[in-house]
């Protein structure tokens, strides 16, 4: 059966099942309003290690042990595993499930990369290639400093514009049937395409990746004949206070008010006022960890009943940005629904 609605949009003909999923986060991210919720909070953000890019690895390890646990299911059980991260050659995927011997596709979209990991693995289980798929995305603060900015030692100063990576990991456990400890349900997807308005600021990406939200927003609405009522919440992944104005701005002139329904992920992980974040949180751990500790326990609890999830990601790295080129932008959306 045809399940393509419209041009980037996919309806499933039988939903995919979130059968169990795990959250690991560092100190800060652990001191912050969803601390309670996190499967690990970790007390020192070296997880015991001896570098950064270690301790990424050991979070994406530890996250998939979790969720497969609570999934009921063991390595030899998943078919594919979808994961990625922040860093060059995506290593702390490579050295972190490497464990698990499990095949692997290695996925990159920056900060949207939990959005695409879980819009391929929901598509593989949905058409039959596989029973059972894992989806983990990581990233680390220090880690990415290094990979994107500036040493940590080198003490740069952020603008407020900026947003504070997150250390975490968050691990999805998909099959065809709700088994394990099935938490939602995956029932549909709008894939992102790059847009870029030409911005060239790397410390204020939330604006960067405003624009790719908001194109995602109003093709998902067109492409579903939906509208933002529709949805208890429309949940994007890091814009952060910034972006967040960004897009309500965008939305608000193509006809749609998400005043009163977005929420970001970047901005509720951290206390705003306790927590020097400036814009707020951001990185591939983002939008995953607040999607496993919070959004699908509010699913769970059917204090909502559908939401639309729309990570976000900023496409960059040193080398374009020092060579003067802009900061593309692109967004996923999934259609969750509670059980």
């Amino acid at each position: 059966m045809n399940q393509q609605v419209g041009k980037g949009s996919v309806q499933l003909q039988e939903p995919v099942y979130i059968r169990g999923s795990a959250s690991i986060v560092g100190k800060k991210e652990g001191e912050g309003p969803f601390g309670s919720l996190f499967d690990l909070v970790g007390e020192d953000d070296l997880f015991g290690c001896k570098t950064w890019e270690e301790a990424e690895s050991s979070l994406q390890k530890d996250a998939v042990y979790t969720a497969l646990g609570k999934a009921k299911l063991k390595p030899e059980d998943i078919g594919f595993l979808f994961a990625g991260d922040l860093l060059g050659q995506s290593i702390a995927t490579s050295f972190g499930v490497a464990v698990y011997q499990i095949p692997l596709f290695g996925v990159y979209g920056a900060c949207s990369t939990c959005g695409e990991s879980l819009a391929l693995g929901s598509m593989a289980v949905a058409g039959g290639y596989a029973d059972h798929v894992v989806c983990v995305t990581s990233s680390h603060f220090a880690s990415a400093e290094k990979e994107f900015r500036f040493p940590l030692e080198y003490g740069s100063q952020r603008p407020l514009s900026a947003t504070w990576t997150v250390t975490g990991s968050g691990a999805f456990v998909l099959g065809k049937e709700p088994g394990g400890t099935p938490r939602a349900k995956i029932c549909g997807m709008t894939i992102g395409r790059i847009v870029d308005y030409g911005l060239k600021d790397s410390q204020n990406m939330g604006a960067c990746m405003a624009p790719a939200a908001a194109d995602t927003i109003e093709r998902h609405f067109r492409d579903f004949q939906r509208k933002p009522e529709d949805y208890d919440r429309i949940i994007t992944g890091d814009l952060g206070k910034v972006g967040q104005r960004v897009l309500i701005d965008l939305l608000r002139e193509k006809g749609y008010d998400l005043s009163q329904a977005h929420m970001d992920c970047g901005i509720e992980i951290f206390d705003a006022e306790a927590q020097d974040t400036h814009s707020g949180g951001s990185g591939c751990g983002c939008s995953a960890v607040t999607l496993s500790a919070y959004i699908l326990k509010q699913l769970e609890e059917q204090s909502w009943k559908r939401v639309l999830f729309l990570p976000t990601g900023a496409l960059l790295s040193k080398t374009s940005f020092n060579e003067g080129q802009s900061v593309p932008g692109i967004a996923h959306g999934m259609i969750l629904e509670s059980l």
